[in-house]
């Protein structure tokens, strides 16, 4: 039995149903004889003569019979496993673990828990910080979708790209440099640091772009969260490098302002990223597709173009 392929199966089963060879061959869209060559390999194969001529008919033997029962229901289950159910998500179940900065899980996850709430009401939505190392263990790891930074379109896994922007530093709206313009290099290094470590690297550019003219900051404080690090900003001269659209989404909830940066430092580019192995699943395009839609709707995307 396990020499014989699908269309073997496929033919013997049209031949139990028509109990004709020159029937069966045009159901099948076959020739008369490819259908004849094909009842002698299934007789060879299985050991039986499966249909017996009789006048102008075929008679199956009891093993036909009983093989015939198995390939209705064989086939049923077959056609059922290849054709795509619809997806809704109402009537979706299970987790779904979805992975970014402290940033994203206070001000975007808000939006999606309730789109889900609306529309996918039976899903689980578990929520992991993310750190630029677990992109390597998405293939094993329990993460279905992240949010990350990147320079360049990360390698080895499926991502789209969010937008992008530059760095700034942000201060409480009475220090000493909020009433400037522009700030300078060295009123930068005037005053210490903030620095959050929760969700990857967000301010390693500007330290590079100080080192090559031999200077750095004073971190004063480093703290996981951004909740935090603005709480720290509002009651101190601290300084603090992030993500202009994280500024700016701050500003709304902290007396704080930001200035931009007196050095170069490339732009930050934002992703959503998974595993290949969920490209084409319905839930997963689904609930990215959402993601990405929730995003447009906050302020994490003010100051750069959506990418679908």
């Amino acid at each position: 039995m396990h020499r014989i392929n699908l269309n073997l199966l496929r033919s013997l089963k049209v031949l139990l149903e028509e109990r004709h060879v020159s029937h069966a061959a045009d159901k099948l869209n076959l020739t008369q004889s490819a259908v004849s060559r094909q009842l002698s390999q299934l007789r060879s194969l299985l050991a039986d003569p499966l249909l017996i001529r009789e006048g102008n008919t075929l008679i199956p033997t009891p093993k036909a019979l009983q093989l015939q029962t198995k390939l209705d229901h064989w086939f049923v289950e077959l056609d059922d496993l290849l054709v795509a159910d619809t997806f809704d998500p109402r009537h979706w179940r299970g987790e779904f673990v979805f992975s970014s900065s402290d940033y994203v899980a206070q001000y975007l996850l808000p939006d999606v828990v309730e789109l889900l709430a609306e529309q996918a009401p039976q899903v689980t939505l578990t929520y992991h910080l993310w750190q630029p190392d677990l992109v390597r263990q998405l293939a094993t790891s329990s993460i279905q979708l992240a949010s990350s930074m990147s320079l360049t379109q990360p390698e080895g896994v499926s991502s789209v790209q969010i937008g992008e922007d530059s760095s700034v530093c942000v201060m409480r709206d009475s220090h000493p440099l909020a009433l400037k313009a522009h700030i300078t290099v060295a009123d930068m290094l005037d005053y210490a640091h903030v620095k959050v470590m929760g969700g990857g690297d967000k301010d390693s550019y500007v330290d590079e772009a100080l080192a090559k003219t031999g200077q750095k900051r004073r971190i004063a404080l480093n703290v996981p969260f951004f909740h935090a690090a603005s709480q720290s900003l509002c009651q101190s001269d601290c300084l603090l490098v992030i993500p202009e659209h994280i500024a700016r989404n701050l500003k709304h909830h902290f007396p704080l302002t930001y200035k931009p940066l007196p050095v170069a430092t490339p732009r930050h580019k934002y992703w959503l990223i998974w595993h290949a192995k969920y490209d084409n699943d319905p839930s997963h395009i689904w609930i990215r597709t959402l993601v990405l839609q929730a995003m447009s709707k906050t302020t994490y995307s003010i100051g750069y173009d959506l990418k679908s």
